[in-house]
């Protein structure tokens, strides 16, 4: 009875190790490196011949401290979600692909998925190229290509990295963040998209403040204006609102266009309806 249970054992810890190293596992687990697995294999050796509970044991333990994790990871997101910075508390600066909090220097950005970086080094015109780089605790640059270490380097050896970003990457990404808005249309209320003819975001004032409002359609657009003249001047649906000064302003550069749409997004929760846009 017992050496069946041993043998029980030995085959699902096997199995676990063996499901570890497939590409794409549903579970999520991080594929282990060859030296790990070695290690992992005779960890679970030793366990077994000792026994063969503690590994069970162990493996629960070990579940409980990944959703302990998950629910950390998970604060901070909310933390950072809500615009405050996940170290200090402070209001963080966010922007399309970067948040920053000048308070105490928490920061985070992302990185081109096509494009390369290259690494300048102090003191010298010869240069790293790579597809990522990871500044790791003790001061060590390591420098990936094709999934594999290229160049471990240290860190005071760096003078400064440049992500090589693509023109075109750049508009895709503005575009997926855009398009995840949900953004509705302010007069029909259907969805509006950023990409068709006769899309307007329009900057008005319809009372003393500058409002913001999209509109899927000409239609839509002269319907609106037709419902809700603008109360300052007669002319501020066409008039550039960086050359104005009749009303209370709200949003920034008129000339960022989506820039400035999407980036408003960033500090709501779920998608937002008719406060958006610019003039067109």
């Amino acid at each position: 009875m017992a050496w069946n249970r041993f043998l029980r054992f030995l085959q699902r810890a096997r199995l676990r190790s063996e499901a570890s190293t497939r590409v794409g596992e549903e579970n999520g687990r991080v594929i282990l490196q060859e030296e790990q697995k070695e290690r992992f294999e005779h960890d679970m050796s030793i366990l077994a011949e000792e026994n063969m509970e503690r590994g069970e044991r162990l493996q629960k333990e070990a579940e409980r401290e990944v959703v302990s994790a998950a629910e950390d990871s998970l604060k901070r997101l909310h933390v950072i979600q809500r615009g405050r910075c996940p170290t200090c508390g402070d209001h963080l600066h966010k922007h399309l692909f970067a948040t920053v909090c000048d308070a105490c220097g928490w920061h985070t950005f992302d990185t081109p998925r096509s494009g390369p970086i290259r690494i300048h080094l102090k003191g010298s015109d010869e240069v790293i190229d790579g597809e990522r780089c990871y500044e790791v605790k003790g001061g060590t640059v390591l420098v990936i290509t094709q999934d594999v270490v290229m160049a471990r380097i240290p860190a005071d050896s760096v003078n400064w990295i440049e992500y090589l970003w693509d023109t075109e990457e750049i508009s895709e990404r503005r575009k997926q963040v855009v398009d995840q808005m949900g953004i509705r249309c302010g007069w029909c209320n259907g969805e509006a998209d950023t990409e068709m003819d006769g899309f307007h975001l329009v900057h008005v004032a319809l009372g003393g403040t500058q409002e913001r409002y999209c509109l899927c359609s000409d239609v839509c657009y002269e319907a609106f204006r037709k419902m809700y003249p603008a109360r300052v001047h007669r002319n501020c649906y066409e008039r550039n609102c960086t050359d104005c000064d009749l009303c209370v302003k709200r949003y920034g550069d008129e000339a960022e266009g989506l820039k400035m749409l999407a980036k408003d997004h960033l500090t709501v929760k779920g998608p937002r309806t008719a406060r958006k846009g610019k003039k067109t």
